[in-house]
């Protein structure tokens, strides 16, 4: 992943007709400062946690500590009325149209959108319309990527998406790999990380390796992209080995029933524990109790999961898929798989099991890694993005 670092000398940007002045440096206020951005964050809010609508939740409490006035409009809000959610082919409908009034409603009150964005139809009915009324109501806009799936989703939409792309001021993505991608389809994008909260996830002391065997911890929503099918098979092989392993599995989704039912055809069931949906402060307890991690995932981008557990101290086994090898680098930070190899996602957790020098080289270059996704680090690359996406409407 690209980096950036910050000058010892601060440079001063001035935002548009509110007195108020970005420090690149992190500081937003300065002398004189009557009034603080207005930004107007659109993307997911909990519930359900998960990846993108915790960070949407968390970027505004930073905001907010910062000193800016910041208004969340959620793309997953409640159904109106609450009995269409249950009507195929109403349910869209009943979402979006309370969103754009939302949407509407809040580019009159703010300076600049900050959209959490991602593939598919997310994109088309969450992000694009939010582009165009920042447009239609004058106010700037900053698009903030996600989705793991860009390259497959730019190539059947570039032209499409790149009509409501293109009016965005910038367009910021997490991760060194969601850069090549964008790239590639020619789209100018900066990168600005993922945060983590270094005081949620943290690290318990390093521990002596357990007895009967290590315990697993799978963090993803049980979706088919993510593949928790292996992880599955994987720990069946672990356990073969050591009777006494333990899995996790902290998440909801529709293929619950499923994993379920593959686990006691794995004849695992008793080891295997599938905690359902699990907010922050549980998931960081869970990475506490954890040996090993493993992210089998098909696709990704920049999977949270991968950066909590390294925050947590704990070993990362991952597919060496998508924007991951960005992340981790195998055999440093992380042990790395082809995706879809039950025998050898359990032969590297078996490797750390069985060396324990290997796991503890893992954790201290994961800790040490971790400190560039705390908010001190991304919070200046951010707030000079606002700067630059508010200047042109400063400007007679």
């Amino acid at each position: 992943m690209s980096g950036m670092g910050t000058s010892g000398t601060a440079d001063t940007i001035d935002t548009i007709d509110t007195g108020a002045t970005v420090d690149t440096a992190g500081d937003i206020g300065g002398a004189g400062a009557v009034v603080a951005m207005r930004i107007g964050l659109v993307g997911p809010l909990p519930p359900p946690a998960g990846g993108m609508a915790n960070q949407t939740l968390q970027l505004a409490a930073l905001l907010r500590a910062e000193g800016l006035d910041v208004e969340t409009v959620a793309v997953n809000g409640p159904y109106r009325p609450r009995w269409a959610g249950r009507v195929r082919g109403v349910r869209a409908i009943a979402r979006l149209l309370p969103y754009l009034a939302a949407l509407w409603r809040t580019a009159g009150r703010v300076q600049l959108f900050h959209v959490m964005a991602n593939s598919g139809w997310s994109w088309h009915l969450y992000a694009a319309p939010a582009i165009w009324i920042a447009r239609l109501r004058g106010i700037a806009v900053v698009v903030n990527y996600r989705g793991g799936e860009a390259d497959a989703f730019l190539q059947r939409s570039r032209a499409a998406v790149g009509v409501s792309l293109r009016r965005a001021d910038a367009v910021i993505v997490p991760s060194g790999f969601l850069l090549a991608v964008f790239g590639k389809h020619g789209f100018a994008v900066q990168t600005v990380p993922n945060i983590i909260d270094l005081e949620r996830f943290s690290a318990a002391a390093a521990g002596t390796p357990r007895d009967g065997g290590p315990h697993l911890l799978v963090a993803r929503y049980l979706e088919a992209i993510y593949d928790n099918a292996t992880a599955l098979r994987a720990y069946a092989i672990v356990r073969a080995r050591y009777p006494a392993a333990t899995l996790t599995i902290a998440g909801s989704g529709q293929l619950r029933d499923e994993l379920v039912a593959l686990a006691a055809q794995l004849g695992v069931s008793d080891g295997v524990t599938f905690t359902g949906q699990v907010d922050n402060a549980g998931m960081a307890q869970l990475y506490r109790q954890a040996d090993c991690m493993l992210n089998c995932s098909l696709v990704d981008n920049m999977p949270n999961s991968v950066l909590e557990a390294l925050a947590s101290g704990v070993a990362v086994v991952s597919t060496d898929v998508g924007g991951v090898p960005y992340l981790v680098e195998d055999g440093r930070t992380a042990l790395l798989v082809p995706p879809q190899s039950p025998p050898q996602m359990a032969a590297a957790v078996l490797r750390l099991t069985e060396q324990p020098e290997l796991k503890a080289s893992l954790r201290a270059a994961g800790l040490k890694q971790m400190q560039q996704y705390t908010w001190a680090q991304v919070r200046p690359r951010l707030l000079r993005v606002y700067a630059a996406a508010l200047a042109p409407a400063a400007a007679p």
